[in-house]
């Protein structure tokens, strides 16, 4: 057993503890508690810096990498769509180097940044090897997308096939996503559920209330996104507009529930978010993202007044210049003053891996969980250590206690 002690240690479940220490074991947290004597035959002290449990990273897409600074920020939501559906078009080989490079680089690169599990969307996964290589923990969502599905069993039992032929690790699970509401057939949408339901213990994801085309189009069938559809031919005429917001529309068709990561929510009103508590579900704010590609800015301050669970993602390089979970903390904390840092700390940690079914193994330092632990630089004289976290971390600063490495045994 080592006892590593820091200037700080900030388990998240409770309080900061000024001069802390941590008993390791076997990859595994034995004792958190306060500066004092003791008999443990090896000790380490890191000096001054707070230590923490790896960062979560809820929602993100690894296999866009290779698009990174290629998609310039869009006015409008849906332009920044067809950007990225021209961009993927001219380049269909998800082996081909440039992407498969670009997507090491992404997990090289989230590591780096204190990251200890991530959330990836893949629609080939081709996510699901590298990070089984990793030292990242990871769920891989393969996202489905079809808007005219006359065939979704078809499709859900070919997913079905592709996913149970994957080599699972302890540390890296993968399941089914549904895309968005303007992207998924109601058939499909059900029989995603339907698979999900197989298994109660893993979640699924959808982007949710991203932009104002999203909530225009399934209230009335008419906008931007209508004509999107109709220009990649995906338009379906047997679809009947819903009347309501998105949220609304996903809830009637008894999707929501605790499993669910509702991913964005710009455009979340105050009786979508008591939907989206009321049903257990967590909502995943990007809110770099979300500038760049012209949905908006996230109501953070809402979000958390609401009481809806929250956590954060970085999404794609295609629309964020890092996949930096502290990057992200930072513009939360711009957009949302009155939010305390440690409620922000919380959304990156904790509610991250309690979304995504590692709960129990990681985010937070308690007992039992995975010594999975970062220490960052702190300036000396520095006052409120939880508040110098969400002001802007740099890689440079983060070091793996234990070196990177989360797998689960």
């Amino acid at each position: 057993m080592i006892r590593v002690h820091a200037s700080w240690i900030l388990p998240i479940d409770v309080r900061p503890i000024r001069d802390g220490w941590v008993d390791l074991d076997a990859g595994r947290i034995v004792t958190v508690g306060e500066r004092q004597a003791s008999d443990v035959v090896k000790e380490r002290d890191l000096g001054r810096v707070a230590v923490l449990p790896g960062l979560v990273n809820t929602h993100t897409h690894l296999e866009l990498s290779y698009l990174h600074r290629q998609i310039p920020p869009a006015r409008t939501f849906v332009d920044w769509v067809r950007a990225v559906v021209a961009a993927r078009r001219a380049r269909t080989d998800p082996s081909a180097i440039e992407m498969t490079d670009a997507l090491q680089r992404g997990i090289d690169e989230a590591v780096r940044a204190g990251t200890a599990l991530v959330g990836d969307i893949s629609n080939t996964l081709a996510s699901f090897a590298p990070l089984a290589r990793s030292s990242l923990a990871a769920v891989v969502f393969y996202e489905l997308i079809r808007f005219r599905a006359r065939d979704a069993a078809r499709l859900i039992a070919e997913a079905c096939r592709e996913l149970d032929a994957l080599i699972p690790t302890p540390s890296v699970r993968a399941g089914l996503a549904a895309h968005a509401p303007y992207s998924v057939a109601p058939e499909l949408f059900q029989a995603i559920r339907r698979a999900v339901d197989r298994d109660p213990d893993v979640p699924w994801s959808v982007h949710l209330a991203e932009s104002c085309e999203e909530s225009e189009f399934i209230r009335s069938a008419s906008g931007p996104w209508r004509a999107f559809l109709e220009d990649v031919r995906a338009w379906d005429d047997t679809w009947e507009p819903a009347g309501v917001s998105p949220v609304e529309y996903l809830d009637k068709s008894g999707l929501l529930d605790g499993r669910v990561l509702a991913v964005h929510g710009v455009h979340a009103g105050s009786s979508d978010l008591a939907l989206l508590r009321a049903r257990g579900s967590t909502l995943v704010t990007c809110p770099r993202s979300n500038a760049h590609t012209g949905a908006g800015i996230p109501p953070l301050a809402a979000f958390y007044a609401s009481g809806v669970r929250v956590a954060v993602g970085t999404d794609s390089l295609a629309s964020t210049d890092s996949l930096s979970v502290f990057d992200e903390l930072a513009c939360m904390r711009i957009l949302a003053p009155s939010v305390p840092a440690r409620t922000l700390l919380d959304s990156a940690t904790r509610q991250g891996a309690s979304a995504l079914g590692f709960g129990s193994e990681l985010g937070s330092i308690t007992p039992g969980k995975r010594a999975c632990l970062i220490a960052v630089e702190i300036p000396d004289q520095t006052a409120d250590v939880e508040e110098y976290l969400v002001s802007g971390i740099h890689p440079e600063q983060i070091q793996w206690v234990d070196g990177p490495g989360c797998e689960i045994s």
